[in-house]
């Protein structure tokens, strides 16, 4: 169990590279399942990442999933290295990159589309994660989550389990197998140094389709369908039909999936964050999508050869 009434200095204190000598703490805007601060000490800056109230079972959340995985991020040249991890305190510690916090603006900036498309590379590169998301097996879970606590359920919600399903299985059709992903690539968890785009935030890392990662990339940052076209043609390196295709048939399934963690949140969460909000944006996108008359088309093309 997390420490509830433990103040973030309290923490800090038990942090054998933060304690000891003069430091500063600013909390950092963002985070929906924890609370950032930057720490600033003779020793430089950091990050503490405090998730009080436990591991977020209820979001498919696994807190040494997260840290072992910001190991091999770091490692790998993409993710803030990692200082230290305290779970019985609910804490990571990370480096801090001294760097730009990207909005959907330089997401959909078109210079910075092949910076981005090289950092996922970076990532996708390491060596595998020790274990998996797939967004096909999480969105049951949170639907168990919904019905079992009986919590309030967008009109309508379970009418586009066909279409979830087909997605499903048009996806599994030309799979070509998964990498370590991020899954979260939402504007804020990319930091621009001026030199390369740095990749923060491991809470839904995992192993995982590219074109996911690459799909929900547009689908958090409202991307055009031309601006997705161009960062997965930067991705692979050329024009790949079937791969564009298949990352906006993800973006779909993953703002199904994450309405329901939208759901779960606003009916569980202590933070000031208009959730349900957040999630009927999400269910609205995945509904226009799913009934639009390019529906059978995204089918048809991720089953196809490039």
């Amino acid at each position: 169990m997390c420490p509830g009434r433990a103040s973030i200095d309290e923490l800090l204190d038990r942090v054998p590279s933060l304690a000891g000598g003069p430091r500063t703490v600013q909390e950092l805007p963002g985070g929906l399942t924890n609370r950032n601060y930057k720490v600033t000490t003779t020793g430089g800056s950091f990050v503490a990442r405090s998730w009080a109230g436990g591991g977020g079972d209820l979001l498919a959340i696994n807190r040494d999933h997260e840290y072992a995985n910001s190991v091999i991020a770091a490692r790998a040249g993409v993710g803030a290295p990692v200082i230290d991890y305290r779970p019985a305190d609910c804490l990571l510690v990370i480096g801090y990159i001294n760097g730009r916090t990207y909005g959907n603006a330089d997401v959909a900036d078109p210079a910075n589309t092949p910076r981005i498309a090289a950092a996922c590379r970076r990532l996708h590169a390491a060596p595998r994660f020790g274990n998996d998301f797939d967004m096909f097996e999480i969105q049951p879970q949170y639907r168990s989550v919904i019905r079992s606590r009986g919590l309030r359920l967008p009109a309508g919600y379970d009418d586009f389990a066909p279409q979830f399903g087909a997605a499903r299985t048009a996806l599994a059709a030309r799979d070509e197998g998964t990498v370590p992903c991020n899954n979260d690539l939402l504007a804020g968890n990319f930091i621009d140094d001026g030199e390369q785009v740095w990749l923060i935030d491991y809470e839904y890392s995992g192993n995982n389709d590219p074109c996911f990662e690459l799909g929900n990339i547009a689908a958090e940052s409202g991307l055009s369908p031309d601006g997705l076209t161009e960062l997965v043609t930067a991705y692979y390196e050329r024009p790949r039909r079937s791969r564009i295709a298949r990352a906006r048939l993800f973006g779909l399934v993953a703002r199904y999936g994450w309405t329901l963690w939208g759901a779960i949140q606003s009916a569980t969460s202590p933070l000031d964050f208009d959730f349900w909000s957040w999630a009927m944006e999400k269910y609205e996108a995945a509904s226009a999508g799913f009934t639009g008359p390019g529906f059978a088309r995204l089918l048809d093309d991720v089953q196809q050869g490039d």
